[in-house]
């Protein structure tokens, strides 16, 4: 009996790690668009921000950060967030799998120009260019965040790509502090990354759908 659980446990383990990318709102990508100018309190976001990263494969998954640089959000009458933007550093990559064996080797080929190429495309930028109060539609799916509070649209530019992505947040301000969270998943091969991207690989296949998300909280300057 011991032997058919194990080897139960062993399946399931198995059929889990088969699942595609981790749960998450998919975003809707669009062409650039423009940045419209914005009015506000400017609100810094500092360098121990981070966003995080889930790619999957057949046989498992990685997770992954990337420190966000510098960057700012616009808060206009202390209690509505109007704009922001700001700038990944890649080469602060950072596999965070809890079994570390290996990731050494992930994170420089994640690096190299088969990924993200980081030695000529050091940074990526995140700009807003619209946001609007969330609009529950009970004809769609129900989102996985829950309690998006608004529709966010903003420019991605990757390895020299420019996509406007949509997606829902959790988006607060109250005078002193504001925050922006979200979780979604992306098609990295809308920006030109493409390796791994062919069933034919089997096991090696890695899928096209990444999972993002952060949690942002940044105060109001003094």
């Amino acid at each position: 009996m011991n032997r058919f659980f194990a080897i139960a446990a062993v399946g399931l383990i198995a059929l889990a790690s088969c699942k595609g990318a981790p749960k998450a709102d998919e975003a809707k990508t669009t062409n650039e668009q423009q940045v419209t100018a914005t009015e506000g309190v400017v609100y810094k976001i500092d360098s121990t921000q981070v966003v995080n990263f889930i790619g999957t494969k057949p046989v498992g998954r990685h997770d992954g950060t990337f420190h966000i640089s510098e960057g700012q959000i616009s808060v206009s009458n202390d209690t509505s967030v109007a704009g922001g933007k700001f700038t990944m550093d890649l080469k602060s990559l950072k596999i965070t799998d809890k079994d570390t064996a290996g990731t050494t080797k992930l994170a420089r080929h994640l690096a190299s120009a088969d990924f993200f190429e980081v030695e000529k495309y050091p940074t990526a930028t995140f700009e807003i260019t619209d946001i609007q109060p969330y609009n529950a539609d009970s004809t769609k799916p129900a989102l996985v965040l829950a309690g998006a509070t608004h529709t966010v649209s903003g420019n991605l530019t990757l390895k020299g790509v420019t996509k406007n992505v949509t997606f829902p947040a959790i988006i607060n301000a109250n005078g002193n502090t504001a925050s922006a969270q979200a979780n979604f998943n992306i098609n990295r091969t809308d920006w030109g990354l493409v390796y791994g991207n062919d069933k034919s690989l089997g096991d090696k296949f890695i899928r096209p759908e990444v999972n993002v998300s952060f949690h942002i909280s940044v105060n109001k300057p003094q």
